[in-house]
């Protein structure tokens, strides 16, 4: 193709609305690498905190950070710069590093979810089960299937053509919304995306469920509700996250899908890109004893620095 650039509508075009976007974009941007950049030094600075729990947790923060990296670092240029336009060159890479981290991101969520199964159903062979080797192959894995998904896609954008009229009503280049601008056939790469989608998203999404519905069912029979309360204590916040995710996710598609409103689909986008990253690390470190003892000391350890 020759295309030279993709315009990226964004939010508005109001210069006073824009710059109160820039403050408040900008500080959720890093409010968001903060909270999951302390979520992960924590992690690793404490050996109390050497878990499959929070190893997994370590690894969702990171990529929550690469997550809003790739989209809204060029938004918050193009806000400072009043332009719209990205290459076509930097539309591809955006839509493939966005595939690799929302793909990473499900498949994380998942395993955490298979780890706190075995760890309330199988207690006594929790420790066998989920060794380290075993963790470090799931994140493995999850890491390919992430890397072959993002890269299947942008190779089936890579064969496409592309007319004059190439505004995205999104402000990052999201692959429904690329993929409406093409004057070639989509047919095959819709196809792709649904049966990809159903598969990772759906497969995922089956997988927490199922999970979940095996932890209710033990839960159930424990004797004692003091052991039921901290059993499932330890699901609330992996939960609260699922349905965060799981939830604007779906809100993207099926706006994106079913309305051609540029304000509803990027809103929507901006709930599950940064809104949603932005929570996460506020969401486990509230809920949990452990994570906010770490986290105080190492806040300490870093104003003492200064």
């Amino acid at each position: 193709t020759d295309v030279a650039e993709f315009l990226l509508l964004g939010f508005s075009e109001n210069p006073e609305l824009q710059l109160l976007l820039l403050g408040m974009f900008l500080t959720m941007y890093l409010v968001t690498v903060l909270g999951n950049l302390l979520i992960v030094l924590a992690v690793n600075s404490d050996s109390h905190l050497h878990t499959p729990m929070y190893f997994f947790l370590s690894n969702l923060s990171f990529s929550d950070i690469c997550f809003s990296t790739t989209t809204v670092p060029k938004m918050l240029v193009n806000i400072q710069t009043q332009s719209k336009s990205i290459s076509y060159t930097g539309c591809l890479t955006q839509i493939c590093f966005f595939l690799v981290f929302a793909c990473l991101e499900n498949c994380l969520l998942a395993a955490m979810a298979y780890d706190r199964y075995v760890a309330i159903c199988h207690p006594l062979w929790y420790t066998v089960i989920m060794n380290p080797r075993l963790c470090g192959l799931l994140i493995l894995f999850s890491l390919v299937i992430s890397i072959m998904n993002a890269l299947l896609h942008s190779l089936m954008v890579l064969r496409l053509s592309f007319c004059t009229d190439l505004e995205i009503p999104q402000f990052f280049c999201e692959l429904p919304q690329v993929l409406k601008l093409a004057c070639s056939d989509t047919l095959f790469n819709n196809i792709l995306l649904y049966f990809m989608t159903s598969i990772l998203g759906a497969g995922t999404f089956l997988g927490i469920i199922f999970s979940y519905l095996k932890i209710v069912s033990s839960l159930l029979k424990m004797p004692s509700t003091g052991g039921m309360h901290k059993a499932f204590s330890t699901c609330g916040s992996h939960l609260s996250v699922v349905s965060l995710f799981y939830g604007t996710g779906f809100g993207v598609y099926l706006n994106s899908a079913a309305t051609l409103s540029s304000r509803k689909s990027a809103v929507a986008s901006l709930m599950h890109t940064m809104v949603t990253p932005m929570l996460n690390p506020f969401i486990y470190s509230l809920r949990n004893k452990e994570m906010m003892g770490t986290l105080r000391k190492l806040i300490s350890k870093i104003s003492s620095f200064h």
